[in-house]
């Protein structure tokens, strides 16, 4: 490295939260197979697109992975004889773009690194764990107090987020988890503000907040450790699942799953709210609520994960809230993710919607009351409670959560600057992303009705009595605009030219008459000397 040279933060600018959508263009035959051709668009904007082509043989690799989740995925069926006809082609055609259709529609599943690497191998061929792995040891080879004991594979939904199994030098049997990410899209913070606002969350003192053991930064992401749950989060508890199995085993279709009583919704609840309105007169953002960062601990609940809004990360329900632009700043995404857990406890199944239409019937009224105002579709568009709001609820307000030391957070006022700024900067991105999705759907929505079949007969129908209109009018017959054809005139009527010879007298301009049509003078609508059947008027 040269003398003055200065380090540069690395950050995946690629948001992992934007959805794929695809389609099979068609299908083509290649020496002895066929080959379908995909088109795969990231996001809203129509120009971020390519292509991929896929063998049949590929679509079965990525059903083989994606069985794992327990979904049942309606892959069109092997043939061996006359796999290379016509109807059947169209038809295995047309069953892989409902196979991908489906994928794509599944929030867990299209978020996963099977899906995303089927259809964009480029951004997603890297192996994350091992490259985990790496910027853990060099973090280590400073920090000589923790031993690597193992792996923990795709316990979590993030594809750029690694969990390892660590134990304490001083303290062979005690067990913590460290989780190592690269910096996301949304890191706007400076290397030097960053690592120190990093060094102050094991300072972090409040009973709904997961203590962190140690954290820090490098060049190209953050690292942090707790003490490991071996009860897993409270996704875990609803699913009834092991914390060790894949995340989409325990989660896409769980088997059998539990909800919380209502008493206990209520506690959680409140003690969410209390922290989230902790962090936010802070001047600090959450912005990762979700059930899978939520511990409970003794029937105290705590959340997980403080650092991925500071290290940039996408939220788990940022592909819902980008689409209505009233849920524009970190704190109202809080509420809207509050929503989305409330949910998942109260029914014991995650929404994996944007909105809720309909509560179940035996929905108590005190909970239908707050889901309503955080997850129906008028909500969402017209605005949502603020965490105060929520607080004051009737469903939370008489919750009286036991007496605990004073939470502690002390930020210096250069680094809650320096959050202020990353906050607007992220929030300004999202405002941008929200304003092209709803211009797009404009689009759409304006498309779809002049395309509908009542709009094509009401033109139709408009069309057909302007022409009624134009064939009955005087006007139409007699008042016609003469046309030039080759410096002559020609006849209104039946655009045939007249003749220069012509012995009858016709009409020009405004009544005017000549004996000769000549190019320097207009004739009138009536230069022919005898009617022609060819013309449309039958009159001159």
């Amino acid at each position: 490295m040269a003398v003055f040279e200065t380090k540069k933060q690395t950050k995946v600018t690629l948001d992992d939260t934007i959805p794929l959508k695809c389609l099979v263009e068609s299908a083509e035959k290649r020496e002895d197979h066929m080959e379908y051709c995909v088109k795969v668009q990231r996001g809203p904007i129509p120009e971020n697109s390519w292509t991929v082509d896929k063998r049949y043989n590929e679509f079965v690799a990525l059903d083989a992975e994606l069985r794992i989740s327990n979904i049942e995925l309606q892959l069109p069926p092997k043939k061996v004889f006359g796999n290379f006809g016509r109807e059947f082609i169209a038809e295995r055609q047309q069953g892989l773009q409902n196979y991908l259709a489906a994928v794509a529609d599944h929030h867990m599943l299209s978020n996963s690194l099977f899906f995303k690497k089927f259809l964009d191998s480029t951004n997603y061929s890297i192996n994350i764990p091992e490259l985990a792995l790496q910027h853990v040891s060099m973090v280590f080879r400073s920090e000589k107090k923790w031993d690597v004991l193992e792996p923990l594979p795709d316990i979590g939904w993030r594809i750029r987020k690694s969990y390892i199994l660590v134990k304490p030098l001083d303290q062979p049997k005690v067990r913590q988890v460290l989780s190592w990410s690269s910096f996301g899209p949304d890191k706007y913070i400076a290397e030097k503000e960053l690592n120190a606002i990093i060094k102050l969350l094991p300072t972090i003192q409040h009973p709904n907040i997961c203590p962190v053991v140690f954290s820090t930064t490098t060049e190209s992401g953050g690292l942090t450790i707790r003490a490991y749950q071996e009860k897993g989060t409270l996704r875990d508890a609803v699913c009834k699942c092991k914390p060790k199995n894949h995340y989409l085993k325990k989660y896409a279709s769980p088997k059998s799953c539990s909800t919380l009583e209502l008493n206990a919704v209520k506690i959680v609840g409140k003690q969410i709210l209390e922290a989230l309105k902790f962090l936010h007169e802070k001047g600090l953002p959450y912005g990762h609520l979700h059930a899978g960062n939520v511990v409970m601990e003794g029937g105290n609940c705590r959340l997980l994960d403080l650092e991925n809004w500071l290290l940039g990360l996408p939220s788990y329900y940022r592909s819902f809230f980008t689409q209505f632009k009233k849920i524009n700043t970190c704190e109202l995404i809080d509420v809207y993710c509050f929503g989305q857990l409330l949910y998942e406890v109260a029914f014991g199944k995650q929404l994996l919607a944007p909105t809720c239409d309909s509560l179940p019937p035996s929905s108590p009224p005190e909970i239908r009351s707050v889901l309503e105002s955080i997850l129906s579709p008028e909500a969402c568009k017209g605005g949502l409670p603020t965490v105060e709001d929520l607080l004051s609820h009737p469903f939370f307000a008489g919750v009286v959560l036991p007496p605990s030391d004073k939470p502690v957070l002390k930020i210096p006022s250069k680094l809650k600057e320096a959050i202020k700024s990353a906050k607007e900067q992220m929030e300004k991105r999202l405002k941008e992303e929200q304003k092209i999705i709803n211009q797009l759907k404009r689009l759409s929505k304006a498309k779809q009705f002049h395309m509908s079949e009542e709009e094509k007969k009401k033109r139709r129908k408009s069309k057909k009595k302007a022409l009624q209109e134009n064939a009955s009018h005087p006007k139409n017959l007699y008042h016609k605009i003469p046309k030039v054809l080759n410096n002559r005139y020609q006849c209104a009527c039946c655009s045939s030219t007249p003749s220069t010879s012509c012995p009858t007298p016709t009409s020009g301009p405004r009544g005017t008459t000549t004996s000769s049509p000549t190019p320097s003078r207009k004739l009138g609508p009536r230069c022919c000397p005898t009617p022609s059947k060819s013309c449309p008027a039958g009159v001159h």
